[in-house]
C-alpha cells in the first residue's frame, strides 16, 4: 500500500484508533512515523507483526499528517478494509 492511497481511502488515524482497528481486523495496513516515540510504537508494530498487518514506515509524523490530509503530525496511521 502506498502513503498517497491514505488521504482518499478509509482510514482511521492515530495510536488509539490504529491498535483498535489492527486488534478488530479491520487494518489492512499502517503506517508509522520514524520521529515518534519508539516507546508507543513499538508495541503497536509488535501487533501488527502478530496480525500480520503489513507496516510501512514513513519518515516523519509531518508527513504521515499530511498524507492523511490533516494539518498535524500523526504517528500512526492505517487503511482500513471499510468503503468510504
Amino acid at each position: 500500500m502506498a502513503l498517497e492511497h491514505l488521504k482518499d481511502a478509509a482510514r482511521v488515524i492515530g495510536l488509539k484508533q490504529v491498535r483498535k482497528a489492527v486488534q478488530g481486523g479491520r487494518a489492512a495496513a499502517v503506517f508509522l512515523a520514524d520521529d515518534a516515540d519508539a516507546r508507543i510504537t513499538a508495541p503497536l508494530a509488535e501487533l501488527c507483526e502478530v496480525q500480520n498487518v503489513p507496516v510501512e514506515r514513513v519518515a516523519s509524523m509531518a508527513e504521515l499528517g499530511k498524507a492523511c490530509g490533516i494539518d498535524v503530525g500523526a504517528a500512526a496511521a492505517a487503511l482500513t478494509q471499510e468503503t468510504r
